[in-house]
């Protein structure tokens, strides 16, 4: 079929729903998205398939076909119904306002749906909430002092994109670990006390010791506040030319 892109079918944003049938079990890209999305949060990406999706929703497997050509499609999906979320924080009165909505509301959905983190920093997601999210963020930035030129905006973007990204997959990976292994940070710390102690007294790492020994243990959430709050600081500051 001719499209838009050519011999490529339609991004399953633009193509529409199949036809409703007289079926015991209806679907929708929605409900199957939903159905997905339950799934990654129990069991990772990993542990996803159309066909663990399709025996959940009681049809067979070839039915989700109509809905969705890949897996890959389905991913778009359940990834624009996370940005959804996101989007529901919605432009706020100024510009730093707007942006510290929508970082702590990336930072919430990813904690709540740990395989979302995994997603974040590859290609772009174009689905219309994810769009919509990026408008927002971007039209804000844009009227951050300091930010005079489409070239200051792409540095923008990129910078609070990276540090969003790496905050949260951080945390989501000491997530994962504390479960892995069944020791939280201060057990691991614990288990390497004598070694680390026997290091530091080299003297070799100065700077170091002074972080274990000095350093408070910081909450998350408090981090992420502050570190964020940093950033849209050093946004705000022109530059010299």
């Amino acid at each position: 079929m001719d499209t838009a892109y050519g011999s490529e079918p339609l991004p399953v944003w633009e193509r529409p729903e199949p036809q409703p049938r007289a079926v015991p079990v209806p679907l929708s890209r929605e409900k199957i998205a939903a159905t997905a999305l339950r799934l990654a949060d129990a069991h990772g990406l990993d542990g996803l398939s159309l066909r663990k999706i399709a025996k959940e929703l009681g049809v067979g497997p070839m039915r989700l076909y109509d809905y969705v050509i890949n897996k890959s499609e389905l991913l778009d999906l359940m990834v624009d119904v996370v940005y959804a979320r996101i989007a529901e924080v919605g432009q706020r009165s100024g510009w730093r306002d707007t942006v510290l909505s929508i970082a702590h509301a990336t930072r919430a959905a990813a904690l709540d749906h740990e395989w979302f983190s995994d997603v974040l920093g590859g290609r772009p997601h174009l689905g219309p909430h994810a769009l919509a999210v990026g408008e927002a963020t971007a039209a804000a930035l844009s009227a951050a002092p300091g930010v005079r030129d489409i070239d200051d905006l792409q540095r923008a973007v990129g910078a609070l994109n990276a540090f969003i990204i790496g905050s949260v997959r951080r945390e989501v990976t000491e997530r994962r670990t504390v479960r892995s292994t069944g020791a939280d940070e201060a057990a691991f710390q614990a288990s390497l006390g004598p070694y680390l102690t026997r290091m530091l007294k080299t003297g070799r790492y100065p700077t170091v010791a002074r972080l274990v020994v000095d350093g408070a243990h910081l909450n998350a959430e408090e981090t992420f506040d502050h570190n964020l709050t940093t950033i849209l600081d050093g946004i705000t500051r022109r530059s010299p030319t």
